[in-house]
Order: structure tokens, then sequence, then C-alpha cells
């Protein structure tokens, strides 16, 4: 039975990385080293857990478990259903998709253009242009370890370690003073652990175990526990390459503290630091990091979203959704970018904690055996408490600020244990009343 080895496993992994890395990616960990400042390693450890650590073991439980529907199933055949189209679509057409494109837009065509440019025009053509190119490579998935994995992926890498290594020698001004939510240590690491919310790839994690799945079988790989074996250990290189990569890109946010103070998201900080370091040459060099990164994740995403949909209604073909998606993801691009993030944010927030219970769960699934009401009562009590947190903030809210952890934004921490507790209670009462009348 063939099993993937070194090299194999390695561009896997590099695809994996391609897929996850895109504009959040790049915007979040500058954004996060330039507002936590001196604060920064701190703000670090949230990151780490929320935007490596949670990404990772959301694709262990996907391969674990067979599949997002698979585990989402242990809630409601319904529920997974309705999840897995939710999360799917927030990491698609819906959110991710056009941020790709609005995102690479913004730093590879304004900053070389004039004042008086058309900026509409050309960023109609440009997303055109991009959502053309992705649809070509995203019609043959199975060859995306090729395409991503051995051209696009080092290619990406090798320009931020430029930049990165640009700094380790001319380290400009130091750190800038924490700013707000990044006072003190504790802070630091809540608000930056809520931050990677925004990269999306825990939700992504769970999504793009089909198309990893596909990609390990193109390699000859046929035996499901080899496949399985071997999405771990891409995972496992993914998530070491993320860490590496968000420290160099938040040191490098720290450090525009020190040019410009207060930049207004991470591609500023980024832009402030290339700049004072190259001058004009450096924003073609955080031209081609942003678009190479944008254009692989679109890829990614074109093709998992695809995949799923096809199967979920086989009337359209995986070339006729890929086709619709790359079209609709081109009409939102063109809304604008502040629209797509502010969008994403309440979606996510809603989204997140449920993706994460459902993963932690899945981990305990050896002591949560034939308690059937565990899963279900966690993730009602995880969603409820999400809606009611987020619905708190969009109003102004303060009815629920007693709540433990809701000052750190965790509020639905405490509902999740409950949730989990009385799940479990009812099972086991479940399971007396069926011992009694048999």
């Amino acid at each position: 039975m063939k099993k993937l080895h070194g090299r194999e496993v390695l561009l896997v992994g590099f695809t994996l990385f391609s897929m996850f890395f895109g504009a959040g990616n790049l915007i979040f960990p500058p954004n996060i080293g330039a507002q936590a400042g001196s604060m920064t390693w701190f703000a670090m450890i949230g990151l780490a857990i929320s935007a490596v650590g949670l990404p990772v073991l959301g694709i262990l439980a996907v391969a674990r478990s067979g599949g997002l529907e698979v585990l989402g199933g242990r809630v409601h055949p319904l529920f997974a259903k309705c999840f897995t189209v939710a999360a799917y679509l927030s990491i698609g057409p819906c959110l991710a998709i056009p941020r790709t494109a609005g995102t690479s837009f913004e730093m590879a065509v304004p900053p070389f253009v004039g004042s008086e440019a058309p900026i509409a025009l050309y960023q109609l053509i440009y997303s055109a242009v991009f959502f053309a190119a992705a649809l070509v490579v995203a019609l043959r998935p199975e060859k995306l370890t090729d395409r991503l994995g051995k051209i696009m992926c080092p290619l990406l890498i090798a320009l931020i370690i430029v930049a990165f290594a640009a700094c380790i020698v001319n380290p400009l001004q130091g750190y800038g003073s924490p700013g707000e939510g990044y006072e003190t240590a504790v802070k630091a690491i809540s608000t930056a652990f809520q931050e990677g919310y925004q990269t999306m790839d825990t939700i992504a994690a769970l999504a793009f175990g089909i198309l990893i799945s596909l990609n390990i079988r193109a390699r000859g790989v046929e035996d499901e526990k080899n496949i399985v074996r071997g999405a771990m250990q891409a995972g496992a290189i993914t998530g070491a390459m993320l860490l590496v990569i968000y420290s160099m890109l938040a040191h490098i946010g720290a450090l525009s503290g020190g040019v410009s103070p207060n930049p207004s998201n991470g591609a500023e900080a980024l832009t402030n630091v290339v700049h004072a370091l190259f001058g004009k040459t450096g924003n073609l060099l955080l031209a081609a990091i942003f678009v190479i990164a944008c254009f692989n994740v679109c890829v990614g995403l074109i093709s998992s979203c695809s995949e799923y949909f096809a199967k979920l209604c086989p009337r359209l073909s995986y070339r006729v959704w890929a086709v619709l998606f790359a079209a609709v993801s081109m009409a939102l691009a063109n809304a604008g970018l502040n629209q797509i993030l502010t969008f994403s944010v309440p979606a996510l927030n809603i989204l997140y904690p449920v993706a994460i219970m459902l993963i932690l769960l899945s981990f305990g699934q050896r002591w949560l055996e034939g308690k059937k009401m565990a899963y279900p009562m966690t993730i009602l009590f995880t969603g409820v408490a999400s809606i009611l947190f987020e619905i708190q903030r969009l109003l102004h809210l303060d009815f629920l600020n007693g709540v433990p952890l809701a000052g750190l934004g965790l509020g639905w921490v405490l509902p999740a244990a409950a949730g989990l507790v009385v799940g479990i209670c009812l099972s086991r009462k479940k399971a007396g009343g069926a011992a009694e009348n048999p």
C-alpha cells in the first residue's frame, strides 16, 4: 500500500499552506504587531492559538472523522448540512474569495497609478483577469499540488523572507507602544485570539479536507488510513509554516509603530515598513506578495467550494459551480474591500465559536461515545451565546457584560461548557430511562 513519503508530504503541506495563506493571513498578523507594539510577542500567543493551532486541529478533526458532514452529523443531520453550507459560503463567494481580489488589488494597483485614475474601472478589469486566471487553475483540482505546492508557495515564502531579512538587517526605530486592547499581556493574548478569527482558517480547515484528500489520492494513495495519515502530516507542516510566517509579519508590523504610528490596517503597516526599507521597489515587492498569496487562496477556495457543491447538487458539474463561484465573487469583489470586511466580522463571530467547539468535541469522541446529547447541547448553547453576544456588540448594549470572560470577548466559553455538562447529564438520564424500560 502506497503512503506519502518525504518530498510528497512536503509538497502536500506546501499546497495546504498555499490554500490557507491569503488576504487575511497577510493583513492581520502585521496589524496585530502594529497595534500591540512592545506587547507583540504576547499577542502572538493568542494569534498562534486561533490562527495556527485551531486550523491544524480542524484538519485533524475532519481527517479523523471522515469529513465535515460526518463530524457535524454528530450534532444533527440538519445542522451538519446547514453548518457545512454556511462554512463553505463564508470561505467562498460570500466573504473570503471576493476578499482575495479586493485585498490584492489594493496593494497591486492604486499605489502605482495617480490619484486621478479611474480606480473603479481598474478594479473591474483587475478582478476579471484575476478570477479568470484562478478559474483556469481551479478547473484541475487534482493538479493543485503540482501548481501551488511546487511553484507558487516557494516563491511566496521567498518574497516574505526577503522583506523579513531586511527588517533584521535594518530594524528601523524599534517597536512602538501598545495600543488599545493590548495594554497588558492578558489583553494582548485575548485580543489577538479574536483577531485570528479574521483569517478564517479554522473554518477553512474544516472545508479543505475534501481537496487535500483528492490531492493525496492523485499521488496514488488509496488506503483511507494512509490518506488520513498524509492529511495529518500535511497539517503539521502547514501549522509550522504558518507560525513562522506569522511571526515574521508580526515583527514587521511592530516596527511600523516607529515609522508611522497608528496605521489603519495591516496592509498600511506593511506598506510603511517596506517602503521605508526599499523605497518604491518595496511597493513592487509587496504587490507581488499579496497577488501571489491571494491568487493561491482564491484557487483553493474555488476548488474546495465547487467540489462540495457539486456533491451537494450534482445536477451542476464541478466546472459549472467553479464558473458560478468565480463570477459571483468577481461581482462582490467590486463592491469594495471595506464592505466585505465589515460584513465578515458578525458572521465570523457567530460561526467561529461553533467551529471551535465542534473541533474540540471531536477529540473527546472516545469519552463521548454513547452520549448522544453531548454534541447537540454543546453546540446549541455555544451558538445561542455567540448570537446574543454579537447582537450586544452590534447594538452597543451591555446586558451580558457580567458573564465570565465576556470582557475578553470569550463570553461564549462558559455557556459552551454548560452545554456539554447538560448534554452529558441528559444522555445519562435517557440511558437510565431506557434501562428501566427495556
